[in-house]
Protein backbone atom coordinates (compact mmCIF):
# COMPACT_ATOMS: atom_id res chain seq x y z
CA UNK A 1 0.00 0.00 0.00
CA UNK A 2 2.84 2.69 0.73
CA UNK A 3 4.27 1.84 -2.94
CA UNK A 4 1.12 2.17 -4.67
CA UNK A 5 0.67 5.22 -6.69
CA UNK A 6 -1.85 7.52 -6.30
CA UNK A 7 -3.59 10.33 -9.04
CA UNK A 8 -4.67 13.49 -7.43
CA UNK A 9 -7.94 15.22 -8.63
CA UNK A 10 -5.82 17.26 -11.13
CA UNK A 11 -4.15 14.29 -12.96
CA UNK A 12 -0.96 14.76 -10.60
CA UNK A 13 0.35 10.79 -10.16
CA UNK A 14 2.72 10.72 -6.99
CA UNK A 15 4.91 7.98 -7.09
CA UNK A 16 4.02 6.18 -3.52
CA UNK A 17 2.24 7.37 -0.65
CA UNK A 18 5.08 8.79 0.78
CA UNK A 19 5.17 12.75 1.46
CA UNK A 20 7.91 14.79 3.20
CA UNK A 21 5.94 17.29 5.27
CA UNK A 22 7.17 20.82 5.58
CA UNK A 23 10.02 21.51 7.63
CA UNK A 24 11.35 25.33 8.46
CA UNK A 25 14.71 24.99 6.75
CA UNK A 26 15.87 28.50 7.67
CA UNK A 27 18.59 28.74 5.17
CA UNK A 28 17.73 31.69 3.33
CA UNK A 29 20.00 34.70 3.54
CA UNK A 30 17.74 36.85 5.83
CA UNK A 31 18.10 39.91 3.45
CA UNK A 32 16.98 38.45 -0.16
CA UNK A 33 15.43 35.14 0.74
CA UNK A 34 16.15 33.50 -1.95
CA UNK A 35 16.53 29.51 -2.46
CA UNK A 36 20.09 28.73 -2.52
CA UNK A 37 22.55 25.67 -2.90
CA UNK A 38 22.10 24.77 0.25
CA UNK A 39 18.71 24.61 -0.89
CA UNK A 40 19.30 23.00 -3.95
CA UNK A 41 21.63 20.16 -2.19
CA UNK A 42 18.71 19.36 0.41
CA UNK A 43 15.93 18.82 -1.58
CA UNK A 44 18.13 16.51 -4.28
CA UNK A 45 18.90 14.34 -0.95
CA UNK A 46 15.52 14.24 -0.19
CA UNK A 47 14.16 14.08 -4.11
CA UNK A 48 16.61 10.93 -4.14
CA UNK A 49 15.50 9.62 -0.82
CA UNK A 50 12.30 8.02 -2.10
CA UNK A 51 9.19 9.91 -1.30
CA UNK A 52 6.66 10.49 -3.96
CA UNK A 53 5.78 14.10 -2.39
CA UNK A 54 7.51 16.83 -1.57
CA UNK A 55 6.50 19.67 0.45
CA UNK A 56 8.62 22.63 0.58
CA UNK A 57 9.60 24.83 4.13
CA UNK A 58 6.94 27.56 4.38
CA UNK A 59 7.54 30.49 1.64
CA UNK A 60 6.53 33.99 2.73
CA UNK A 61 4.31 35.52 0.35
CA UNK A 62 5.66 39.16 2.46
CA UNK A 63 9.10 39.39 3.00
CA UNK A 64 8.47 41.89 5.76
CA UNK A 65 6.80 39.29 8.01
CA UNK A 66 8.82 36.44 8.67
CA UNK A 67 8.29 33.28 10.59
CA UNK A 68 11.56 33.01 10.54
CA UNK A 69 15.13 35.34 9.77
CA UNK A 70 16.12 32.37 7.31
CA UNK A 71 12.54 31.70 5.73
CA UNK A 72 12.44 31.78 1.69
CA UNK A 73 10.15 34.43 -0.06
CA UNK A 74 8.88 34.62 -3.15
CA UNK A 75 7.82 37.76 -4.48
CA UNK A 76 8.38 40.84 -7.25
CA UNK A 77 11.68 41.30 -5.73
CA UNK A 78 12.76 37.44 -5.86
CA UNK A 79 14.97 35.75 -8.02
CA UNK A 80 13.25 33.99 -10.40
CA UNK A 81 16.04 31.58 -12.02
CA UNK A 82 17.14 30.80 -8.03
CA UNK A 83 13.42 29.18 -7.43
CA UNK A 84 13.45 27.47 -10.95
CA UNK A 85 17.01 25.70 -10.18
CA UNK A 86 15.29 24.68 -6.37
CA UNK A 87 11.99 22.78 -8.01
CA UNK A 88 14.65 20.99 -10.65
CA UNK A 89 16.70 19.67 -7.71
CA UNK A 90 13.60 18.77 -5.62
CA UNK A 91 12.12 16.88 -8.58
CA UNK A 92 15.43 15.42 -10.06
CA UNK A 93 14.85 12.08 -8.15
CA UNK A 94 11.23 11.55 -9.32
CA UNK A 95 9.23 13.33 -6.59
CA UNK A 96 6.55 15.88 -7.26
CA UNK A 97 7.01 19.10 -5.38
CA UNK A 98 4.78 21.49 -3.78
CA UNK A 99 5.54 24.54 -2.77
CA UNK A 100 4.20 25.45 1.12
CA UNK A 101 3.00 29.42 0.72
CA UNK A 102 2.49 31.34 3.92
CA UNK A 103 2.35 34.35 5.98
CA UNK A 104 3.27 34.07 9.72
CA UNK A 105 0.73 36.56 11.30
CA UNK A 106 0.88 37.30 15.26
CA UNK A 107 3.65 34.20 14.89
CA UNK A 108 6.75 36.19 14.08
CA UNK A 109 9.30 37.14 16.78
CA UNK A 110 9.45 40.84 18.28
CA UNK A 111 13.68 40.44 16.93
CA UNK A 112 11.77 39.90 13.71
CA UNK A 113 9.08 41.82 13.08
CA UNK A 114 7.96 44.65 15.62
CA UNK A 115 4.07 45.07 14.83
CA UNK A 116 3.23 41.72 13.40
CA UNK A 117 -0.45 41.84 11.82
CA UNK A 118 -3.27 39.32 12.53
CA UNK A 119 -7.26 39.38 11.80
CA UNK A 120 -7.53 41.10 14.89
CA UNK A 121 -5.83 43.25 17.33
CA UNK A 122 -5.39 40.07 19.76
CA UNK A 123 -3.49 38.83 22.66
CA UNK A 124 0.63 38.27 21.96
CA UNK A 125 1.78 34.48 21.74
CA UNK A 126 2.74 33.36 25.26
CA UNK A 127 6.36 31.73 24.36
CA UNK A 128 8.68 33.42 27.24
CA UNK A 129 7.75 37.15 26.28
CA UNK A 130 9.23 36.86 22.74
CA UNK A 131 6.47 38.22 20.44
CA UNK A 132 4.52 41.46 20.61
CA UNK A 133 0.84 42.35 20.40
CA UNK A 134 -0.18 42.34 16.64
CA UNK A 135 -2.59 44.87 15.17
CA UNK A 136 -5.09 44.07 12.97
CA UNK A 137 -5.31 44.02 9.14
CA UNK A 138 -7.30 46.24 7.21
CA UNK A 139 -9.70 45.41 4.95
CA UNK A 140 -7.98 46.11 1.96
CA UNK A 141 -4.66 44.81 3.16
CA UNK A 142 -6.31 41.25 3.90
CA UNK A 143 -7.62 41.60 0.09
CA UNK A 144 -4.34 42.47 -1.03
CA UNK A 145 -2.83 39.28 0.59
CA UNK A 146 -5.18 37.38 -0.92
CA UNK A 147 -4.13 38.69 -4.69
CA UNK A 148 -0.65 37.84 -3.37
CA UNK A 149 -1.20 34.22 -2.63
CA UNK A 150 -2.45 33.96 -6.40
CA UNK A 151 0.49 35.94 -7.73
CA UNK A 152 3.22 33.64 -5.82
CA UNK A 153 1.00 30.34 -7.01
CA UNK A 154 1.60 31.62 -10.50
CA UNK A 155 5.28 32.11 -10.21
CA UNK A 156 5.52 28.65 -8.41
CA UNK A 157 4.06 27.45 -11.32
CA UNK A 158 6.11 29.11 -13.87
CA UNK A 159 9.17 27.99 -11.98
CA UNK A 160 8.09 24.20 -12.40
CA UNK A 161 6.75 23.97 -9.28
CA UNK A 162 3.86 20.75 -9.44
CA UNK A 163 1.63 22.51 -6.95
CA UNK A 164 1.46 24.90 -3.73
CA UNK A 165 0.47 24.26 -0.40
CA UNK A 166 -1.63 26.98 1.44
CA UNK A 167 -0.83 26.89 5.36
CA UNK A 168 -3.77 26.84 7.05
CA UNK A 169 -2.49 25.07 10.36
CA UNK A 170 0.30 25.55 13.19
CA UNK A 171 -1.56 28.65 14.39
CA UNK A 172 -0.32 30.76 11.06
CA UNK A 173 -2.11 33.76 9.49
CA UNK A 174 -4.75 31.23 7.70
CA UNK A 175 -5.16 29.51 10.89
CA UNK A 176 -5.59 32.86 12.94
CA UNK A 177 -8.37 33.18 10.48
CA UNK A 178 -10.39 29.87 11.68
CA UNK A 179 -9.91 30.60 15.04
CA UNK A 180 -12.16 32.40 17.15
CA UNK A 181 -9.39 33.40 19.61
CA UNK A 182 -7.62 35.20 17.16
CA UNK A 183 -10.14 36.34 15.44
CA UNK A 184 -12.28 38.89 16.41
CA UNK A 185 -13.78 40.48 13.71
CA UNK A 186 -17.45 41.20 13.01
CA UNK A 187 -16.98 42.08 9.46
CA UNK A 188 -17.28 39.17 6.74
CA UNK A 189 -14.03 37.65 7.84
CA UNK A 190 -15.48 36.80 11.21
CA UNK A 191 -18.02 35.61 13.38
CA UNK A 192 -19.21 32.18 11.85
CA UNK A 193 -17.02 29.35 10.95
CA UNK A 194 -17.96 29.87 7.17
CA UNK A 195 -17.02 33.88 7.66
CA UNK A 196 -13.78 33.13 9.31
CA UNK A 197 -12.97 30.33 6.50
CA UNK A 198 -13.63 33.34 4.40
CA UNK A 199 -9.82 34.04 3.56
CA UNK A 200 -8.67 30.35 3.17
CA UNK A 201 -11.34 29.93 0.64
CA UNK A 202 -10.60 33.26 -1.38
CA UNK A 203 -6.96 32.62 -1.28
CA UNK A 204 -8.10 29.27 -3.26
CA UNK A 205 -9.77 30.59 -5.31
CA UNK A 206 -7.08 33.31 -6.38
CA UNK A 207 -4.57 30.98 -6.80
CA UNK A 208 -6.63 28.71 -8.98
CA UNK A 209 -7.66 32.14 -11.36
CA UNK A 210 -3.29 32.75 -11.55
CA UNK A 211 -2.59 29.08 -12.50
CA UNK A 212 -3.50 26.40 -14.93
CA UNK A 213 -6.12 23.13 -14.24
CA UNK A 214 -3.08 20.48 -13.74
CA UNK A 215 -1.29 22.83 -11.51
CA UNK A 216 -2.32 21.53 -7.74
CA UNK A 217 -3.60 23.29 -4.78
CA UNK A 218 -3.13 21.69 -1.50
CA UNK A 219 -3.99 23.16 2.03
CA UNK A 220 -2.52 22.00 5.68
CA UNK A 221 -5.54 21.86 7.94
CA UNK A 222 -5.68 21.74 11.95
CA UNK A 223 -7.71 18.58 13.47
CA UNK A 224 -8.23 21.23 16.51
CA UNK A 225 -6.07 24.09 17.92
CA UNK A 226 -6.15 21.54 21.22
CA UNK A 227 -6.65 25.41 22.82
CA UNK A 228 -9.48 25.72 25.34
CA UNK A 229 -11.86 28.27 23.22
CA UNK A 230 -10.06 27.65 19.43
CA UNK A 231 -10.52 26.41 16.94
CA UNK A 232 -12.38 22.89 17.25
CA UNK A 233 -12.49 19.49 15.90
CA UNK A 234 -15.76 20.05 14.67
CA UNK A 235 -15.26 23.67 13.32
CA UNK A 236 -12.07 21.58 11.50
CA UNK A 237 -14.81 19.05 9.59
CA UNK A 238 -17.17 21.65 8.69
CA UNK A 239 -13.97 23.86 7.16
CA UNK A 240 -13.13 20.58 5.19
CA UNK A 241 -16.82 20.12 3.79
CA UNK A 242 -15.83 23.27 2.22
CA UNK A 243 -13.10 22.79 1.41
CA UNK A 244 -14.33 19.51 -0.76
CA UNK A 245 -16.52 21.74 -2.77
CA UNK A 246 -13.68 23.71 -3.48
CA UNK A 247 -12.12 20.80 -5.44
CA UNK A 248 -8.64 21.26 -3.84
CA UNK A 249 -6.37 18.31 -5.00
CA UNK A 250 -5.07 17.14 -0.92
CA UNK A 251 -5.70 18.10 2.15
CA UNK A 252 -3.15 17.39 5.07
CA UNK A 253 -4.45 16.90 8.36
CA UNK A 254 -1.68 17.94 11.66
CA UNK A 255 -2.48 20.43 14.81
CA UNK A 256 -1.49 22.58 17.62
CA UNK A 257 0.44 25.90 17.28
CA UNK A 258 2.80 27.25 19.14
CA UNK A 259 1.23 28.03 22.01
CA UNK A 260 -0.10 24.39 22.56
CA UNK A 261 2.74 22.24 20.10
CA UNK A 262 0.70 19.41 19.54
CA UNK A 263 2.42 19.34 15.81
CA UNK A 264 5.97 18.50 17.79
CA UNK A 265 4.75 16.66 20.96
CA UNK A 266 1.85 14.84 19.94
CA UNK A 267 -1.58 14.84 22.06
CA UNK A 268 -2.83 13.24 25.41
CA UNK A 269 -2.47 9.79 23.54
CA UNK A 270 1.20 8.77 24.45
CA UNK A 271 0.25 6.52 27.61
CA UNK A 272 -2.43 4.85 24.99
CA UNK A 273 -2.35 1.17 24.87
CA UNK A 274 -2.33 0.91 21.25
CA UNK A 275 1.15 2.02 18.99
CA UNK A 276 -1.30 3.67 16.57
CA UNK A 277 -2.93 5.80 19.43
CA UNK A 278 0.39 6.62 20.34
CA UNK A 279 2.22 7.27 16.81
CA UNK A 280 -0.91 8.92 14.41
CA UNK A 281 -1.06 11.70 16.72
CA UNK A 282 -3.62 13.20 14.63
CA UNK A 283 -5.44 10.13 13.10
CA UNK A 284 -8.72 9.64 15.30
CA UNK A 285 -9.36 13.02 13.94
CA UNK A 286 -8.72 12.50 10.25
CA UNK A 287 -10.97 9.54 10.75
CA UNK A 288 -14.13 12.27 11.07
CA UNK A 289 -12.52 14.77 8.36
CA UNK A 290 -13.00 11.81 6.08
CA UNK A 291 -16.91 11.94 5.87
CA UNK A 292 -16.62 15.74 5.26
CA UNK A 293 -13.77 15.39 2.38
CA UNK A 294 -13.63 13.18 -0.21
CA UNK A 295 -10.50 13.50 -2.41
CA UNK A 296 -6.87 12.24 -1.15
CA UNK A 297 -5.99 12.89 2.68
CA UNK A 298 -2.78 13.49 4.22
CA UNK A 299 -2.10 12.52 7.87
CA UNK A 300 1.24 13.76 9.01
CA UNK A 301 2.31 13.83 13.05
CA UNK A 302 4.06 11.42 15.25
CA UNK A 303 4.05 8.54 12.56
CA UNK A 304 7.62 6.12 12.87
CA UNK A 305 6.91 2.67 12.09
CA UNK A 306 5.81 0.63 8.86
CA UNK A 307 3.57 -1.45 10.65
CA UNK A 308 1.60 1.47 11.77
CA UNK A 309 1.41 3.56 8.24
CA UNK A 310 0.20 0.37 6.39
CA UNK A 311 -2.24 0.08 9.35
CA UNK A 312 -3.17 4.00 8.60
CA UNK A 313 -3.58 3.02 5.05
CA UNK A 314 -5.57 0.22 4.84
CA UNK A 315 -8.12 1.77 7.16
CA UNK A 316 -9.72 4.19 4.13
CA UNK A 317 -9.56 7.18 6.23
CA UNK A 318 -5.96 8.33 4.68
CA UNK A 319 -4.31 8.17 1.52
CA UNK A 320 -0.58 9.58 1.68
CA UNK A 321 1.72 9.84 5.24
CA UNK A 322 3.33 13.08 5.54
CA UNK A 323 6.91 12.22 6.89
CA UNK A 324 8.84 15.35 8.75
CA UNK A 325 11.34 14.73 11.69
CA UNK A 326 12.17 11.22 10.48
CA UNK A 327 13.37 12.44 7.21
CA UNK A 328 15.55 15.32 8.79
CA UNK A 329 17.39 12.31 10.58
CA UNK A 330 17.09 9.76 8.00
CA UNK A 331 16.50 11.03 4.67
CA UNK A 332 16.26 7.57 2.29
CA UNK A 333 13.53 6.50 5.13
CA UNK A 334 10.67 6.48 2.35
CA UNK A 335 13.11 4.09 0.08
CA UNK A 336 13.34 1.87 2.72
CA UNK A 337 9.28 2.20 3.74
CA UNK A 338 8.51 1.45 -0.13
CA UNK A 339 10.46 -2.30 0.35
CA UNK A 340 7.45 -3.71 2.38
CA UNK A 341 9.17 -4.97 5.62
CA UNK A 342 6.81 -4.08 8.24
CA UNK A 343 9.38 -3.65 10.49
CA UNK A 344 11.18 -0.69 9.82
CA UNK A 345 11.02 2.15 11.85
CA UNK A 346 12.09 5.50 11.79
CA UNK A 347 15.61 5.94 14.74
CA UNK A 348 13.59 9.35 15.54
CA UNK A 349 13.50 9.93 19.34
CA UNK A 350 11.49 12.89 21.62
CA UNK A 351 13.61 15.42 22.77
CA UNK A 352 12.08 16.75 26.11
CA UNK A 353 13.35 20.05 28.18
CA UNK A 354 11.15 21.72 31.20
CA UNK A 355 8.29 22.00 29.76
CA UNK A 356 6.39 22.03 25.95
CA UNK A 357 7.67 25.01 24.85
CA UNK A 358 11.18 24.51 25.72
CA UNK A 359 10.58 20.42 24.09
CA UNK A 360 9.54 21.87 21.11
CA UNK A 361 12.17 24.61 20.94
CA UNK A 362 14.30 21.67 21.48
CA UNK A 363 12.54 19.15 18.95
CA UNK A 364 13.12 22.30 16.30
CA UNK A 365 16.63 23.06 16.97
CA UNK A 366 17.45 19.14 16.76
CA UNK A 367 16.04 18.32 13.45
CA UNK A 368 16.99 22.30 12.11
CA UNK A 369 20.85 21.26 12.45
CA UNK A 370 20.44 18.38 10.78
CA UNK A 371 18.33 20.01 7.90
CA UNK A 372 21.66 22.24 7.94
CA UNK A 373 24.07 19.42 7.62
CA UNK A 374 22.51 17.89 4.80
CA UNK A 375 22.16 21.49 2.81
CA UNK A 376 25.88 21.53 3.51
CA UNK A 377 26.32 18.75 1.74
CA UNK A 378 26.79 16.39 4.60
CA UNK A 379 24.16 13.50 6.47
CA UNK A 380 22.39 13.98 9.27
CA UNK A 381 24.03 12.69 12.80
CA UNK A 382 21.26 10.72 14.84
CA UNK A 383 23.60 11.34 17.91
CA UNK A 384 24.09 15.14 17.85
CA UNK A 385 23.59 16.85 21.24
CA UNK A 386 20.28 18.21 21.79
CA UNK A 387 21.19 21.19 23.87
CA UNK A 388 23.86 21.67 21.40
CA UNK A 389 21.96 21.69 18.11
CA UNK A 390 19.42 23.88 19.91
CA UNK A 391 21.69 26.87 21.04
CA UNK A 392 23.49 26.53 17.85
CA UNK A 393 20.16 26.72 16.07
CA UNK A 394 18.79 29.78 18.48
CA UNK A 395 22.07 31.56 17.66
CA UNK A 396 21.81 31.27 14.10
CA UNK A 397 17.91 33.15 14.62
CA UNK A 398 19.63 35.81 16.73
CA UNK A 399 22.20 36.26 13.60
CA UNK A 400 19.81 36.28 11.24
CA UNK A 401 16.88 39.02 13.42
CA UNK A 402 20.26 41.26 13.66
CA UNK A 403 20.58 41.37 9.91
CA UNK A 404 16.96 41.86 9.23
CA UNK A 405 17.03 45.13 11.75
CA UNK A 406 20.13 46.21 9.65
CA UNK A 407 18.66 46.13 6.41
CA UNK A 408 16.53 49.34 4.70
CA UNK A 409 13.30 49.68 5.86
CA UNK A 410 10.52 48.14 3.18
CA UNK A 411 7.94 50.19 2.02
CA UNK A 412 4.05 49.56 3.49
CA UNK A 413 2.31 49.15 0.31
CA UNK A 414 5.19 46.33 -0.62
CA UNK A 415 2.39 43.66 -1.95
CA UNK A 416 1.62 46.77 -4.91
CA UNK A 417 4.51 45.63 -6.51
CA UNK A 418 3.40 42.00 -6.95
Amino acid sequence: MIETPLTLRNGLTLKNRIAKAAMTENLADPVDGDPNERHFRLYERWSSGGAGLLLTGNVMIDRRFLEQAGNVVLDARSNFEAFREYAQHAKSGGSAVFMQVNHPGRQSSLFITREPVAPSASAAVKIIASFAKPRALEADEIEALIRAYGDMAARAEKAGFDGVQIHSAHGYLGSQFLSPLTNLRTDQWGGSIENRARFLLESIRAVRRETSPGFAVSVKLNSSDFQRGGFSHEESIEVARLLDAEGIDLLEISGGNYESPALLLGVDDERAESTKAREAYFFKYAAGIREAFKAPLMLTGGLRSASVMREVLQSGSIDVIGLARPLAVDPDFAAKLITGDSSIASPVKPVRFINKQISAMAEAGYHGAQIERMGDGREPNANLSPFRATTHYLGAQMAGAFRLMRRPALPKQLLAES
